[in-house]
């Protein structure tokens, strides 16, 4: 999945104490008991404070992640422990104000924000915050200079994840691709990973939690156990067309590959799936598609290619889409400082980012951008964080946020799902004759549910698994079998060999050694679709759900806009009812999108082996 890089964001997570800081800042605690006004003062001070240091350590972190050398990661290490030291002692006083009489609702608010927005804690032990923040930048480089082999040759990050998705490539290439990024990037990892955790969950219970797990699930305007109750339900709710997708899927690959590779029952080899981690299937949609619907007709990636698309034309696309709903056009800063190719002279982080510098209009992504389709659609998505980054920026900066972490992520999902047939030909990718007729619908549901659907177990098990690992219940010895295990119990996949003793495959997706919690992109999953479906009947579209392309409609844009200025300024659900008239999150409008593919694939999966 991709990240987002807001500045509130990256006050509260980075991890680290390290040079001294205004006395101003750090004596804001009264010495008698607090009032609400002492509150509210605190609250103005930290708000000033932050505001300006996340300008700074947002520019040092973009230097760092596209510029990677020994003295820029300890230019990100020192800046970042600046950080995690003022978002602690912040930490630590929003507690303390926390029970004070009188609290105005806006800044009780704000105190829980600063209380439970840290990713990563540190402690207040001399030494420590500089250790973990240390630990933290070492283990996200580490990652960016990644490499797997391929026929016995050293083949980057960003490379190695276009090959597992050619389909020209054999189960020897990707299982090779496979073990070689997991070993090479995920194993080395280890020790320091196990460091960071302990050091992480001492800071988290001098902030009052049990752990830092319980601390990240604290941050959703509701109590920790109520949401982890509410998305696994939500995952209950949508495992039967999950169950049937797999149960498909996995009898095609066992036509492809044989029982030999791929067996008729139990899980799927996880590098038959086209991606690294086999969180989404699109790349394999060849393979699986059904004959005659199956075939669409067309591939984004090359539409593009035949119409000589460059990479910054895949950006000004998707910078007309939000035009096209009557937002202004990006600030010409993001032309000229963004990230859009890999450079050829320097270590970057290839993974797609979107970012906030300035916490105005300073809006930036930064991507290796290759013309194919997965990067076109990636663009939509990331430039939806620019888009809602700009939007709330007049809010206090305690709110310059989404409304939870999954709206960040779910608006440019959202967009993503009006690439359309219609919209390639709205805006000349596609030729209107070759729009592909109703009876391919269900083969336009296939490789959307490739991606959609196969997801969702993903989504959900990277931080079950993370707050198995904080809460103790997983222990160092057990990382490595407890992440295949709920791979196997959540999605039913299984590693292309046996894996040794040392292994830390969780280590080789980004997301863990980048310390970012990935349950908003399992809510994002879910969101995009209630979104979607919301913006499709304000623009009075009558047509199967698919197929609406929201495309061009001011009106759409005026009530979107409504919710992404509110920022993080009211509780999430306030947030979701401006735009979709509901206050529940729930999976009803994703199982209505897929609904006629779930009815199909149960026709074909008829006397077929089911589960795992």
């Amino acid at each position: 999945m991709k990240a987002m890089i807001s500045t509130l964001s990256l006050a509260l997570s980075l991890a680290v104490a390290a040079p001294a800081l205004a006395q101003s800042t750090l004596e804001a605690t009264p010495a008698a008991a607090p009032t609400a006004a002492d509150a509210d003062a605190f609250i103005a001070s930290v708000e000033k404070d932050l505001f300006g240091y996340t300008v700074e350590a947002s520019q040092v972190n973009w230097v760092n992640a596209t510029y990677i050398t020994e003295d820029t990661d300890a230019m990100a290490a020192r800046i970042n422990a600046v950080g995690t030291e003022k978002s602690v002692k912040y930490a630590l006083d929003a507690a303390k104000y926390a029970g004070v009489p009188g609290l105005s609702p806006d800044t009780k608010r704000k105190l829980d924000i600063l209380r439970t927005g840290i990713v990563l804690p540190a402690p207040t032990t001399p030494g420590a915050a500089t250790e973990l923040n240390t630990i933290a930048t070492d283990l996200q480089s580490q990652y960016g200079k990644g490499r797997g082999t391929l026929d016995g040759k050293e083949i980057s990050g960003s490379d190695i994840e276009a090959e597992m998705g050619n389909l020209q490539r054999t189960p020897a290439e990707y299982a090779e691709m496979w073990t070689s990024w997991h070993n090479n990037v995920g194993a080395p990892m280890k020790d320091d990973y196990v460091k960071m955790v302990g050091i992480a969950n001492e800071g988290a219970k001098e902030l009052g939690f049990a752990d830092t797990g319980a601390m990240w699930r604290s941050g959703y305007d509701m109590p920790p156990e109520e949401f982890a109750k509410l998305t696994e339900k939500i995952w209950q709710d949508m495992k039967p067309l999950y169950m049937a997708l797999h149960t498909y899927v996995r009898w095609k690959l066992n036509e492809k590959y044989g029982d030999a590779v791929q067996p008729k029952t139990g899980p799927i080899r996880a590098d038959l799936l086209g991606n690294m981690w086999a969180q989404e299937w699109g790349n394999i949609y060849p393979l699986v598609a059904p004959p005659g619907t199956g075939d669409l007709g067309y591939d984004i990636g090359d539409l593009l290619t035949e119409k000589g698309k460059k990479p910054l034309d895949m950006v000004k696309a998707g910078e007309n889409f939000y035009s096209s709903l009557g937002m202004a056009p990006l600030p010409e800063t993001f032309w000229k400082r963004s990230q859009f190719l890999k450079p050829a002279d320097r270590e970057v982080v290839c993974h797609a980012s979107a970012w906030d510098v300035d916490n105005k209009d300073d809006l930036r992504i930064k991507m290796c951008i290759k013309v194919n389709a997965d990067d076109f659609i990636t663009i939509h998505h990331e430039l939806g964080h620019n888009y809602y980054q700009r939007a709330y920026n007049k809010q206090p900066f305690l709110y310059l946020n989404g409304a939870n972490d999954g709206f960040h992520e779910a608006i440019g999902d959202f967009v993503a799902l009006s690439i359309t047939p219609q919209y390639l030909v709205d805006i000349g990718l596609l030729d209107k004759s070759k729009v592909p007729s109703a009876d391919k619908d269900i083969g336009l549901l296939l490789r959307q549910a490739m991606d959609k659907v196969a997801f969702l177990p993903f989504g959900l098990l990277v931080d079950r698994w993370r707050w198995g690992v904080f809460d103790g219940s997983i222990k160092p010895a057990d990382y490595n079998k407890a992440w295949t295990d709920l791979r196997r119990e959540y999605q039913g996949i299984t590693p292309p060999g046996e894996r040794p003793a040392n292994a830390f495959d969780a280590g080789a997706k980004f997301h863990i050694p980048g310390n970012t919690p990935y349950t908003r992109y399992f809510l994002a999953r879910v969101l995009q679709f209630q979104f979607y479906q919301a913006a499709c009947k304000q623009a009075g579209w009558k047509g199967p759900l698919h197929r609406c392309s929201f495309y061009g409609n001011k009106q759409v844009g005026a009530k979107l806009n409504a919710m992404l200025e509110m920022g993080a300024s009211k509780p999430w659900p306030d947030a979701l009812q401006v735009f979709t008239g509901s206050r529940e999150m729930s999976g009803k409008a994703m199982a209505d999108y897929f609904a006629p593919l779930k009815k199909w694939l149960d026709e074909q999966n008829k006397g077929k082996p089911s589960g795992w």
